[in-house]
């Protein structure tokens, strides 16, 4: 998995979690291990951002770029890359990143990955055939030693609340007004966490996402 790993990050990509999928896990046929890739922080950035994708100013540069180097990732290991937009129906992220052993659902709703925090992202899985033996993962999900888990009261309109829903048309509206200025370089809630602080997400990139999430 070391192997894959710097093979990953190479291309801007880290692994971010991986396991041995069973009948119920929405995996291809046949797959031994499943691998998740996100953004290797903080190098993913200006690897992206000197992409063709990137320069060529047509439409969605992010998952395009990100189908042509798992394709890259894929090709020798004779994998197959699954990505979170291709649908429907789309493939189920959110169970495999919680079946790693790495992400939790935190306080707020959304993932926190033991070393990523709140900053993790999902840019495609890697179905292998092989059963590639995987190291230990983190017993404990970070929040469970989080002090005053600030994520919580992080959210200036309240958008994300423990228990309840995300609050997407808030949230939207007030990233859109004066007063969301901070939010638009990047989600002051994924910003709150400690581990989220540790990761290295560059300010330009979390502004790169609020623009696509604001149809920019």
């Amino acid at each position: 998995m070391s192997e894959l790993d710097t093979a990953a990050r190479s291309l801007g990509l880290a692994v971010r979690g991986a396991f041995h999928p069973g009948g119920g896990d929405g995996a291809p046929a046949d797959t031994g291990t499943l691998v998740l890739l996100g953004p290797d922080e903080p190098n993913f950035w200006a690897i992206f951002t000197a992409s063709p994708e990137y320069r060529d100013g047509q439409a969605h540069p992010l998952d395009r770029w990100s189908k042509r180097v798992v394709s890259e990732l894929a090709t020798p290991l004779g994998g197959t890359g699954i990505f979170p937009y291709d649908g429907p129906p789309y493939a189920p992220f959110l169970l495999w990143a919680e079946r790693t052993g790495q992400s939790w659902p935190s306080p707020v709703g959304l993932l926190v990955h033991d070393t990523a925090g709140l900053f993790i992202s999902f840019r495609a899985a890697l179905a292998l055939r092989e059963r590639i033996e995987l190291p230990l993962s983190p017993l404990r999900a970070p929040c469970d030693s989080c002090a005053g888990t600030p994520c919580k009261t992080a959210c200036p309109v309240g958008a994300l609340v423990e228990g309840q829903a995300y609050d997407v048309p808030a949230c939207m509206a007030h990233i859109r007004s004066p007063e969301g200025a901070a939010c638009r370089e990047g989600c002051l809630v994924r910003r709150a966490c400690p581990v989220s602080q540790r990761f290295g997400r560059l300010p330009e990139q979390s502004a790169f996402h609020m623009r696509a999430f604001l149809g920019e």
